[in-house]
């Protein structure tokens, strides 16, 4: 489970060297040069107190004494740690902040490759946790586990340095007192904490989905009887969450408990070593205050590792969850290769299957579509229309044949608007579009008049799921989203659903018009108003094509008018 565990955190660690490996380091050194400032500072102290009670027993070593250096060296060291306190703390929030942006952006690309969405959309609440609290528990591999790990080993040879000026035996003995209690510790409650922390994750996951399942369908529940044990489900998964804190609550406290001891025998044992070397005219007694306090200072980068080893179970966790759906920067998505040229489409015995399902969407299809044709799939739902445009968007790879496409850009069945204004919702499909452009969109799909009687027109704030618009105003906001996307290929999945018939035939003779003779359409459907525009009619049964009708041969009318009416 721990080399598991280990090896899962190699892509996270890839990742976070990419994307700020300059700012992690300078966060680190920062670190690093902070505790060593506040290690100076307590020593120089002890030091300087010492030696000053002892200069105050006569007045000739009174009058001699010099105050004054010391007291630089305190207040610089004083200074310099809390500066190098605030900007520690500045650099590695900032680097750890973009590191996380950019793991979200490669979990996007992940969640991009085909297949990837379609499995997590079964599991919505699954899918809400990857992107939230899995990716804020990478935070805590950067901030409690790499940079406290790395200055405590710097915290530890900076002490074992400064005592051996003073005696070799007494650096040895203080170093390896510090350093593998210091380690070890951490490493053991890492490793009693691991269980307990997938426990506590797993039953805050299943507590979530469970109590939104709960106050979403309470009314379904209700009626079937389910209610009184859905509220029993969410009960267990908050008292198996109980039951994780509990148990890493025992072993945080126990952790600190042997950590206090530690401290207490090392200091003990560094006091007693001192008052002996002083004792003997080794050192002199201010020296003797300067190790203790130096190596009381050591422990606390040690101690601070605590908190990174009680989360690193909740890390690894977090980190093969996310690690297998990262996707590189330079990795390209998986789209189909671009045709000869006067070919939008090829496909050449394409066979596609679906986990689960026992017979394949797509068997041994060939198909071919000129650049510049308008084609219609029609047949009946789940015949496989829906998984030839996914095939050609690039979101499921073929079992067995060819592929070739060009871009091309994908309107599915569900619109997808954002809780923004108009202008934001259309410029996700061309971001650099000026006012005039999107409007002239908006009137390729029919809701130009209606925006531009809006009060703010394209400053329009939308709810969420686009709410105040009504279900028609919707579909055509994303077909102009459509619009804006400058793809030779178009693909339309039933584009006029939720349209009245005579808005949807003017939509759809204002987007064959906008394609224009160069750009292909591909239009599923089983709508007579949606097929009308098509130059060939394509008959999809059984993930096979059954029949091809061009405009003008004997049964495309036919064909036409056995289509579903307005």
């Amino acid at each position: 489970m721990k080399t598991r565990g280990l090896a899962a955190l190699r892509p996270i660690l890839r990742l976070f060297w990419r994307e700020r490996r300059w700012g992690l380091v300078a966060g680190a050194a920062l670190s690093a040069f902070t505790v060593l400032a506040g290690i100076a500072l307590l020593g120089v102290s002890g030091w300087f107190v010492t030696a000053t009670a002892i200069a105050g027993l006569s007045m000739s070593t009174a009058l001699v004494f010099d105050v004054f250096a010391p007291s630089a060296a305190i207040r610089f060291l004083a200074l310099s740690r809390t500066a190098g306190r605030y900007f520690e703390r500045l650099q590695t929030h900032d680097a750890t902040l973009r590191v996380l942006a950019g793991l979200r952006v490669s979990l996007f690309r992940g969640f991009a490759a085909p297949g990837a969405a379609r499995a997590l959309a079964l599991r919505p609440a699954r899918l809400l946790f990857r992107l939230t609290a899995d990716v804020d528990a990478l935070d805590s591999l950067y901030l409690r586990v790499l940079v406290p790990g790395a200055v405590a080993v710097v915290a530890g040879l900076a002490a074992i340095a400064v005592l051996g000026t003073l005696s070799l035996p007494l650096a040895v003995a203080v170093g390896a007192a510090i350093v593998i209690p210091g380690l070890a510790a951490p490493a053991l409650a890492a490793r009693a904490a691991e269980k307990p922390a997938r426990r506590r994750a797993h039953a805050q996951e299943a507590l979530r989905a469970r109590t939104v399942d709960m106050i979403a369908g309470q009314s379904e529940l209700a009626l079937a009887g389910r209610l009184s044990a859905q509220r029993d489900k969410v009960q267990a998964a908050d008292s198996k969450e109980y039951e994780a804190d509990l148990a890493l609550n025992r072993i945080d406290s126990n952790t600190g408990f042997g950590f206090d001891v530690v401290t207490a025998l090392i200091l003990a044992g560094v006091l007693l070593a001192g008052a002996g070397l002083a004792e003997g005219g080794a050192i002199t007694a201010p020296l003797a205050a300067l190790a203790l306090l130096i190596a009381f200072a050591a422990l606390e980068p040690f101690a601070a590792l605590r908190r990174g080893a009680m989360e690193l179970g909740r890390t690894l966790l977090a980190a093969r969850r996310l690690g297998p759906r990262l996707c590189d920067e330079d990795s390209a998505r998986a789209l189909p290769p671009v045709p000869e040229s006067g070919t939008a489409v090829i496909f050449d015995k394409v066979t596609l299957r679906y986990q689960g399902r026992s017979a394949p969407a797509l068997s041994d299809l060939s198909l071919q579509i000129a650049a510049g044709e308008t084609v219609a799939l029609i047949g009946p739902s789940g015949t496989g229309k829906s998984s030839i445009m996914a095939l050609i968007a690039g979101e499921v790879t073929a079992d067995d044949g060819k592929v070739a496409a060009l871009p091309a850009t994908l309107l599915t069945q569900r619109t997808e608007l954002f809780h923004d204004t108009l202008r934001a919702n259309l410029k996700l499909a061309r971001p650099a579009a000026s006012d005039e452009t999107l409007m002239a969109a908006l009137d390729a799909a029919g809701l130009g008049e209606t925006v531009r009687g809006l009060p703010h027109g394209l400053d329009t704030e939308l709810g969420e799921q686009g709410l105040g618009l009504s279900g028609g105003q919707a579909r055509r906001l994303a077909l102009a989203r459509l619009v804006l996307r400058d793809t030779p290929l178009w693909l339309l999945d039933e584009p006029s659903e939720g349209l009245d018939g005579k808005t949807a035939r003017d939509v759809m003779t204002k987007i064959k018009a906008r394609a224009g003779k160069d750009r292909s359409l591909l239009i599923a459907t089983h709508i007579r108003r949606e097929a009308e525009i098509a130059d060939r009619l394509i008959m999809i049964n059984s993930g096979r094509i059954v029949s091809v009708y061009r405009r003008g041969e004997q049964g495309f009318a036919e064909t036409l008018a056995a289509l579903r009416p307005d």
